[in-house]
Order: C-alpha cells, then structure tokens, then sequence
C-alpha cells in the first residue's frame, strides 16, 4: 500500500510538472548585454521579453513549420507525453488496493495496476526527450565557435529543469506502480477442510464409529 501511494504520488507530480513545463515560455533565457534590463524568454509555444518594470510582453510563434525541428517534435512529444501521463493515472488508480471497485476481480486489478505503470514509463520518457534534445542543442549553439562573442547566446531556462524533473517523477511512479502490482493478491481462498464426525469410546477402551442413521431408526 505504501508502494502504491508513493508511485501515485510521483507520478502525479510528475504529470503536472509535464503540463506546466509544456506550456510556460521558459525553456531558454536570452540576456542581451546592450540591454541587461530586458530578458528574452522562449517556450514551445511563444516568446516573452521580460522587462525591468516587471512588464511581460509575449508573441506567439509565427508558423508551426517555422520552427526549429526541435521545437517542433519536441510540442508533439509534450502533448503526448501529458496525455499518456492522464492515462496513466486513471488506469494505476482503478488498480490500486484502495480502490473498491473490482475487488472480486484481483487479476483484472494486478493488470490495471501494471498497464498504468507502463503507460506513466512510457510518458516519463516522451517527456525527458524532448527537454534533453532542446537542451542539448541550447549546449552546442552557446559553445559553437562559429557564432562571433558579440552574438548572445541562449541558455537554459526553468522548464527545463523542470521538465527533467517531471520526467523522472513519472518514470519512477510508473516503476513502483508496476511492482506494487505484485502485492496485489490473486489466490482464491482455501476450501474449508471437511469435518469428520466424532468416534465413540465404549468402556472397555475401544473405539467405534459415528453409528449410521439407518441403525437408529427401530
């Protein structure tokens, strides 16, 4: 039971970490150094420009096909990856022990219980591939040596962080979900064992049995 509230619990926390990372437009921080009091921020859906007066502009993209591949694949990943983590859950909570439903019916729970952990897997990873794809082209854009030091350049924003932390939630809540699913009891019940009627002891020590009912009617 522990298991269970734990893996539900993480994966939860993973699956609204994934929606907000998909959704907040700070998957890379710009700081131009000709303007420091300005701050360029950029997400899967938009771009927002901070400003010192705490005045937040945002724009979204103008095309789909106009961003970078990266961006591209990785707004599809994080939809599906939000939708996995939904499904997830409602199958890991039908299979859990706590729930009422279908108690007659252990081994439909146990499959219940595994499927919704290897749904929550599946979209721990859709979520850790993008996040670490966008950040690893964020890595050789700042460090490549054909852009001249003048250029700003982009760095890590939150989200991404962020991202990778809903990403291991989910993959962890989707593990331990899956091997709580072994706890789930699955044997029927013993048959009651049958009673043998009593022996009778005559005086002299020996023993006799139970007398048939056909003997005692006269």
């Amino acid at each position: 039971a522990k298991a269970q509230a734990g893996g539900m619990l993480l994966a939860l926390l993973g699956w609204v970490s994934s929606c907000v990372t998909t959704f907040v437009p700070l998957w890379k921080n710009l700081n131009l150094d000709l303007n420091e009091l300005e701050v360029w921020n950029m997400g899967l859906w938009q771009v927002c420009i901070t400003q010192e007066e705490g005045v937040v502009e945002c724009q979204a993209h103008g095309s789909f096909l106009a961003l970078p591949p990266e961006l591209r694949i990785s707004r599809l990943l994080m939809c599906v990856s939000n939708g996995l983590g939904l499904l997830g859950c409602l199958l890991a909570t039908l299979g859990l022990d706590s729930w009422r439903a279908c108690e007659d019916k252990p081994r439909q729970k146990q499959r219940l219980l595994l499927a919704g952990g290897a749904v929550l897997g599946i979209a721990g990873i859709t979520t850790l591939v993008p996040v670490s794809w966008v950040a690893y082209n964020t890595v050789l854009d700042f460090w490549d040596e054909t852009v001249p030091d003048i250029v700003p350049r982009w760095e890590f924003g939150e989200a991404t962080f962020l991202g990778w932390f809903a990403g291991a939630f989910l993959a962890a809540g989707g593990l331990l979900l899956a091997c709580s699913a072994r706890s789930v009891s699955t044997a029927t019940p013993p048959a009651p064992a049958c009673r043998q009627l009593p022996t009778l002891r005559d005086p002299g020590g020996g023993h006799h049995p139970h007398p048939k009912i056909a003997d005692l009617v006269i």
